[in-house]
């Protein structure tokens, strides 16, 4: 059942990718050929002679991935750096596995909505609209969540035992933009006038934040 479900979804992403995500390619393949160096809202296309079946296959989503992070949530990308064949498709697809209590902070994919489906666990997901609603659910074995377009979201394990999901992306690329990262782990560092305004909080405040998200920055 979990196999049929998660082909129906990976059929919809593709189908989804080929109306509402990246620029429509203009010809049967453009698989990445990373080594030019060369980006143009994408990579450029390896000459069609040097494609293999290995330009189309990634197997890194079996299995779950070791978790060793502070937010005990790991993300296994399967976008155009692991599949260069999706170059050009506008799909990806990811898994991120959790710890009991694991959490995937909040976060944004730029370029691309996102729908996950539960292979197993209890997950809180949920997203804020620019009205600053909280749309949240509590998701469990088998459900599907979709978390709209550049949009806030963030899903978290409350469960007691370890949870996964799989994700479906209409981006071959959708980018990650994590908040409290962005905010006060960016290089160069935001000003700490702007953070202690916008948070309210001392500088002293702003210093603690930043211990603990990037300890080795001073």
């Amino acid at each position: 059942m979990a196999a049929m479900v998660f082909t129906c979804i990976f059929a919809f992403v593709v189908s989804w990718g080929s109306v509402a995500a990246d620029v429509d390619q203009l010809q049967d393949l453009c698989v990445a050929d990373k080594a030019t160096g060369i980006n143009m809202n994408g990579f450029s296309c390896k000459n069609g002679a040097n494609v293999t079946e290995a330009d189309f296959f990634f197997s890194g989503l079996a299995d779950p991935a070791v978790i060793n992070n502070p937010m005990g949530a790991m993300i296994t990308a399967a976008n155009v750096e692991k599949i260069p064949g999706v170059n050009t498709l506008g799909i990806s697809l990811a898994r991120i596995d959790y710890q009991p209590g694991g959490l995937n902070p909040p976060h944004t994919h730029p370029r691309a909505s996102e729908i996950i489906f539960v292979l197993h666990g209890e997950l809180e997901v949920g997203f804020f609209t620019t009205s600053n609603q909280l749309v949240s659910k509590s998701v469990r074995k088998g459900d599907v969540f979709v978390f709209p377009k550049g949009l806030i979201h963030y899903q978290k394990n409350n469960g007691g035992k370890p949870a996964s999901v799989i994700a479906g992306f209409n981006s071959q690329f959708p980018g990650t933009q994590s908040i409290a990262a962005a905010l006060f782990t960016s290089t160069p560092p935001m000003p700490d006038d702007v953070l202690t305004k916008a948070f309210q909080i001392g500088a002293k405040g702003v210093k603690k934040m930043r211990n603990k998200l990037a300890p080795n920055k001073t």
